[in-house]
């Protein structure tokens, strides 16, 4: 799941802009909207944060092993069915992530 969001330019683009608070953010995507998007970022949350983060360390080339401890942290905080490292689905993570997400917007 975190392979497939690093591999999501606009995302990576949002969460660059999200770092910093009172950005306006214009989203051209011709296959969800017809207009651009104008959003108004407030302050990101430590999951926003947490996120951008290992997002940006994903994309560094020299960059070995990169962990998600403190994303995994942070969700863990937002969903606490994934403490205990109990097996769970992967949509299941990415419906968390997402929603903890847009909930700190």
């Amino acid at each position: 799941v975190l392979q497939n969001l690093s591999q999501t330019p606009v995302l990576r683009e949002l969460l660059k802009e999200a770092k910093m608070p009172g950005t306006t953010v214009k989203i051209e995507s011709p296959e969800l909207f017809t207009e651009p998007q104008l959003i108004k970022l407030d302050q990101p949350g430590p999951l926003t944060l947490a996120m951008y983060q290992f997002l940006t360390e994903m994309q560094e080339t020299k960059k070995g092993v990169v962990t998600p401890k403190e994303l995994f942290a942070q969700v863990c905080k937002k969903a606490i069915r994934f403490k205990g490292y109990q097996q769970q689905d992967s949509h299941e993570l990415l419906r968390y992530l997402l929603d903890g997400m847009r909930a700190e917007e």
